[in-house]
């Protein structure tokens, strides 16, 4: 039996919002937001390239995040993310379905 903790496995809905929330502070690159994620979540969460990525195109392409090309910590060439107000509206949104949905799923467990 291992001793480590399993991957939670995300709904893409749930992934959209984690990175709309880890972009809120600043930029950030892929993998940035990636370990962003893990490290804030105690390594419960860890979201893998084939993932996260497609999650970024979506996100850019609803104009909730816009991009730009930059240079890494390690000096390479990475797609650095941001937030844009409208990306900030829908976390917004995002956040409180998330609250209503969390507190109707523990009124269950207590109830069920």
């Amino acid at each position: 039996m291992s001793s480590t903790r399993p991957a939670v496995d995300l709904l893409q809905g749930t992934l959209d919002m984690l990175v709309l929330r880890t972009l809120l502070p600043g930029a950030l690159h892929g993998w940035g937001i990636s370990q962003r994620i893990q490290q804030v979540s105690a390594d419960v969460l860890r979201i893998n390239q084939g993932s996260l990525y497609p999650a970024l195109h979506r996100l850019e392409e609803e104009g909730w995040i816009e991009a730009e090309w930059g240079a890494s910590e390690n000096n390479r060439k990475a797609k650095f993310y941001r937030l844009t107000r409208a990306g900030r509206k829908r976390l917004d949104e995002e956040t409180l379905n998330w609250e209503r949905l969390a507190a109707a799923i523990a009124r269950v467990l207590e109830t069920a």
